[in-house]
């Protein structure tokens, strides 16, 4: 531990009360960072926990300093640049008040173009960091490495090989398990999730995910929606389904709008994993969800859109063929892939109806999808809850 005479920080005492230092950006890391406060409360029940985070978290007694969506930002030019100084205000600010009343450990929840830069600040005034869910140095940013190195204590792993890579880099890490993989069930309920939703057994069902940031859904809306026309076109009793986080939603019925008449068409709030478990096929945007459309074994086309620039330096660092998590995991295009100029209606819909096709004609195809990525799901199965305070109470032990 750094010497807090040093540093100039007070030495957080250990006891049964830590306060932990907590940063969540976009609703899935809100809701990572839920589950992982499940299980710090469980160990630690007088804990705190301050910072910035989002609904999931609220509702477990966290005290958000700021909402996660300050941090929602998409790509590399423009739309972070419009932002970034409202953004580093933030930062600056969390950092000083972090500073000022020392938390017994600071847990930053995916975000890492934010909290990396946080957690190698305070760590060097003696707060010990904790980094849940490592970033994909090995799928992109391979030079991320050394910021790792230099900016947290711990990594809580969320993919089984993570831990051994990190490892040749002298990067302690704990593999935990994703969270999802517990709260989806391995054989979800497909008929009460179409009840919920009013949909009927026999409907053929699309779900539209195009995205939970606004700058997703400005690239991704309009591109779904007509896809989902050329759809129609060729199914016409095929429903779509989209469900949209709140202060998307209208964003979202505009897009809808602008393609003009579609029938079938449901916007619901939230209620993306009840989608998901309802429908037959999923479009999705390249991010979570496409894990959580994998462990709800629904066949998808992953989608993808930036501006040109952004577009230019993500494919430049790209270190694997694959970007959709679930190809990654599986090590394969298991599913399909359609990034940037490749984005088009008509390519969507040609991709989706390939799975239209398979579901109607070859049930073998959809079987053997649904098979992997059931071996997938239990893989990712772990107590991580527990594994994950486990781990953060050997930190503050160290």
């Amino acid at each position: 531990m750094i010497d807090a005479s040093v540093t100039g920080a007070p030495e957080p005492m250990a006891d049964a009360s830590p306060c932990f230092g907590m940063v969540a950006g976009e609703a899935s890391g809100d809701l990572l960072a839920g589950l992982l406060l499940d299980g710090l409360r469980e160990r630690w029940p007088a804990m705190r926990a301050v910072g910035i985070g989002g609904p999931q978290m609220r509702q477990r007694g966290f005290d958000a300093w700021w909402p996660h969506d300050k941090l929602s930002v998409h790509g590399f030019s423009w739309e972070v640049l419009r932002r970034f100084r409202e953004i580093l205000g933030i930062r600056n600010q969390l950092k000083a008040r972090l500073l000022q009343q020392p938390p017994a450990l600071f847990i930053g929840v995916d975000a890492p173009d934010f909290n990396l830069d946080l957690e190698a600040a305070l760590r060097r005034q003696g707060i010990k960091t904790v980094h849940f869910v490592a970033p994909s140095f090995w799928a992109w940013r391979a030079k991320r490495v050394e910021k790792i190195r230099a900016s947290v204590d711990h990594v809580l792993c969320v993919f089984p090989f993570e831990p051994a890579l990190l490892a040749e880099h002298g990067i302690a890490a704990t593999y935990v398990g994703h969270p999802l993989a517990n709260v989806i069930p391995i054989l979800p309920d497909r008929a009460a999730a179409r009840q919920r939703l009013g949909l009927a057994p026999e409907d053929l069902v699309i779900a539209l995910l195009p995205g939970s940031r606004g700058s997703e859904v400005r690239h991704l809306a309009l591109r779904f929606f007509q896809a989902a026309v050329l759809l129609q076109q060729q199914r016409p009793s095929v429903k779509f389904i989209v469900p949209a986080i709140p202060s998307l939603k209208a964003e979202i019925e505009r897009a809808a709008v602008a393609c003009g008449a579609l029938q079938h068409l449901q916007i619901v709030t939230g209620e993306s994993h009840t989608v998901l478990a309802a429908c037959d096929v999923s479009l999705v945007a390249s991010g979570t969800a496409t894990l959580e459309a994998a462990l709800f074994k629904r066949p998808m086309v992953i989608a993808y859109h930036m501006s040109w620039l952004s577009w230019q330096l993500v494919r430049r660092r790209m270190l694997q063929p694959w970007v959709g998590l679930p190809n990654i995991l599986c090590r394969e295009f298991v599913v399909p892939e359609l990034l940037q100029d490749a984005a088009t209606a008509q390519a969507l819909a040609h991709a989706v109806l390939d799975w239209l096709d398979a579901v109607e004609q070859a049930p073998e195809k959809i079987a053997a999808l649904q098979e992997k990525f059931t071996a997938l799901h239990v893989q990712l199965q772990r107590d991580t809850p527990r594994l994950a305070a486990h781990a953060i109470q050997q930190v503050l032990q160290t």
